[in-house]
């Protein structure tokens, strides 16, 4: 069945038919589809397109064919072209000629436009249910250790001593933000292009208010042209999972070179790491290299679809069939993705003793900076005299700790038998009380922040 031909005397080439296609990909908007249809079929009802009777009928047949999908009984024929035809088709079968009033005042350009939008408005609230599970971990990793010492890095270098819990809350800060995002995405898809029609908006009177209502649309679309073929919110969609994908890459990256013998500061429960075919002691994390190298799919699939959207003109035009592909594939791999990080926080184990024996006394060199600058003494000027001093210590081979009290004032007679207060690594911590910092309290007030956001989310 084609919902279109009257015009033409020649059938379709087989291989253009197979080009043209989008059945093998959209056939996962059936639900949608049938939800939109059912709809609209009330509206025409409304309108007195359709009488009480055949729009009974109309439903029944979209019932019938909803629960064939549902209980994978719905047979594909050869011809379908795509989940709208495929529909229609069936309902044909079910119901008879009454079925071919069901695309009165409608096109496939606004009707998928709809359920699209649909599709990506439940699918936002799905990944969102996901980014809240993952942070749940980092929140309950945090909670576990949230003052256990640790070195800080700028440049993969050690800076200064954190604490896991800031480290941990660190990951949970950026997927706050990718929640907000999908949540402004679900907001902005919350438009309805039903009732637009091909692109000029339908002749018959629907009440598109009532559409939208029936549909949980927030609003209506206000240009039928623009209607058709905006897709800002599936760019925008994309531009998200992207964004969820570098922040997971990120973490990831982390993970895996804390889990490595050179640093030693976690392991990776066996459950979500592999081995070698050849070398018998390796356990590799593969789970987090395969999230890191996802990670390309999801830029990718923005940067592909951004591509294609550049050069349209207004109104719909068959490129737009290539828009559903690149968000099927993001969200397929972030609903895999999200839970098995989720797993990999819940089932680390943290070493303790070894991130506090990484912890050197050269990352003390600020605080003793910032102790001269309590001695009246300007932070540049600081600054250089504790470069000094690190450059005498490791032309000695020691340590900062190392240098005697009268080598320290060699280089500047402000330090004194206190000085030394600045190598205690829980006193450096607590200095830094400001709010996002270091110090208990400081902590405590970002993990009771981080814990009401899910709450005030989820209420």
């Amino acid at each position: 069945m084609q919902l279109w031909g009257g015009r033409f005397n020649k059938s379709t080439d087989k291989l253009v038919q197979m080009f043209n296609a989008s059945l093998e990909f959209d056939r996962r908007l059936y639900q949608e589809d049938i939800t939109a249809s059912c709809t609209w079929t009330k509206g025409l009802e409304r309108a007195g397109i359709l009488t009480n009777s055949e729009a009974k009928t109309i439903l029944n047949g979209l019932a019938k064919v909803r629960s064939e999908f549902a209980e994978n009984k719905f047979i594909f024929h050869e011809n379908d072209e795509d989940i709208h035809t495929a529909v229609e088709r069936r309902l044909t079968e079910i119901i008879g000629a009454v079925a071919g009033k069901l695309h009165t005042g409608r096109s496939r350009n606004d009707q998928v436009a709809t359920d699209f939008r649909l599709w990506t408005m439940h699918t936002c609230s799905k990944l969102i249910d996901h980014i809240i599970k993952l942070q749940s971990a980092l929140i309950e990793s945090a909670t576990n250790n949230l003052n256990t010492p640790m070195p800080g890095y700028t440049h993969l270098q050690p800076a200064q001593p954190i604490t896991w819990g800031l480290w941990s809350l660190s990951h949970f800060w950026p997927l706050q933000r990718d929640i907000q995002r999908l949540s402004q995405v679900q907001d902005r898809a919350s438009s309805l292009p039903l009732g637009s029609a091909a692109l000029a908006g339908t002749s018959f009177a629907i009440d598109r208010a009532e559409l939208a209502a029936d549909l949980g649309f927030n609003s209506i679309s206000e240009n039928s042209l623009d209607a058709v073929s905006d897709r800002d919110f599936a760019a925008e969609f994309l531009f998200s999972t992207a964004m969820i994908g570098v922040h997971l890459s990120r973490l990831s990256e982390q993970l895996i070179l804390f889990s490595s013998s050179e640093f030693g500061f976690v392991s990776l429960d066996d459950a979500y790491t592999t081995g070698s075919s050849l070398l018998p002691q390796k356990k590799n994390p593969d789970t987090l290299e395969l999230t890191r190298g996802k990670s390309g799919r999801l830029v990718g699939n923005l940067t592909g679809f951004l591509t294609t959207l550049k050069g349209l003109p207004s109104a719909y035009d068959k490129d737009l069939q290539e828009d559903k592909e690149y968000l099927f594939n993001s969200t397929d791999t972030l609903i895999l993705a999200l839970p098995v990080m989720s797993g990999v926080i819940s089932t680390l184990n943290i070493n303790i003793d070894k991130m506090s024996d990484s912890i050197s006394p050269t990352l003390s060199a600020t605080d003793m900076a910032d102790y001269l600058v309590h001695k009246g003494i300007p932070f540049r000027e600081a600054h250089g005299i504790v470069g000094e001093l690190v450059l005498l210590a490791e032309k000695q081979g020691q340590d900062l700790t190392a240098l005697s009290l009268d080598e320290m004032q060699s280089i500047s007679q402000h330090f004194t038998e206190d000085v030394m207060e600045t190598f205690d690594i829980q006193k450096a911590l607590e200095r830094r009380a400001v709010i996002g910092g270091t110090s208990s309290k400081s902590l405590d007030i970002q993990l009771q922040s981080a814990k009401d956001s899910l709450a005030n989310f989820n209420a």
